[in-house]
């Protein structure tokens, strides 16, 4: 589903070249959930939109389903990403002037997909917020504004889903909730997950963790093996 080839990342400075990720080589099968996860500075987000093609590589090679997403300009990115991807953010990024239903309902229209306001209501029931379909982003709480950013995510049915720190702004009792929500419905509709996180008790929910330190892949799940800077699938240390 996701393939990446030796990617890395730099950006210049007014001190010259600054090298964020070295060459990352790794893959993620259908339907699997991922967790990468380190401190903050790591490159676990620059990492993340490069996957979801957000950005582009400095070098090295980014396969998503097949696609290669290297290749592509922003415009091929942004269709391949309306085509296939859902995201979901630390800050929820809800247009504030829609609905929470409107909100929803706004990647379905985007993609064409037939009776988005039926499918919207479907899956706001899905995550129990019906009775708060009219409200904006500012009348509800984080928890909910996070419940409906979920619910926008998956509304399409995405192939892969990339998810930021998807609790990073709630308490524990809110960050449970969308936690066993995300992957009920990540299950229900077999969709590849890759999220960034902190927090390795969230990771652990994931069938396999990735740790990032410096820009470098240095530590994972027993299920995998580093050689190099890269990863190989189904290794035994």
């Amino acid at each position: 589903m996701i393939e990446t080839k030796s990617v890395t990342k730099k950006v210049n400075t007014s001190e010259g070249s600054l090298q964020i990720l070295h060459p990352i080589s790794f893959e993620v099968k259908p339907g699997e959930t991922i967790a990468i996860i380190g401190a903050s500075g790591s490159g676990k987000s620059t990492l993340l939109g490069l996957l979801a093609g957000l950005d582009e590589v400095s070098g090295g090679e980014i396969f998503l389903d097949g696609e290669p997403l290297h290749r592509m300009d922003e415009e091929a990115r942004a269709r391949l990403r309306g085509e296939k991807v859902g995201f979901i953010f630390q800050s929820f990024m809800l247009v504030q002037s829609l609905t929470a239903l409107e909100n929803i309902m706004l990647p379905a229209e985007i993609a064409g997909l037939d009776d988005p306001k039926g499918r919207a209501n479907k899956i706001l029931k899905q995550v129990g917020l019906e009775h708060r379909a009219h409200h904006f982003p500012n009348q509800l709480s984080g928890g909910e504004q996070q419940r409906v950013a979920i619910a926008r995510a998956f509304i399409t049915q995405p192939k892969i889903l990339f998810a930021d720190e998807p609790t990073g702004n709630l308490d524990s009792a809110n960050s449970e909730k969308v936690e066993d929500l995300l992957f009920a419905m990540n299950e229900d509709l077999q969709t590849t997950l890759v999220l960034v996180t902190h927090d390795d008790e969230l990771a652990k929910r994931c069938q396999r963790q990735l740790r990032m330190t410096a820009g470098e892949l240095v530590e994972v799940s027993p299920q995998l093996k580093v050689v190099e800077g890269s990863m190989q699938a189904g290794s035994k240390q």
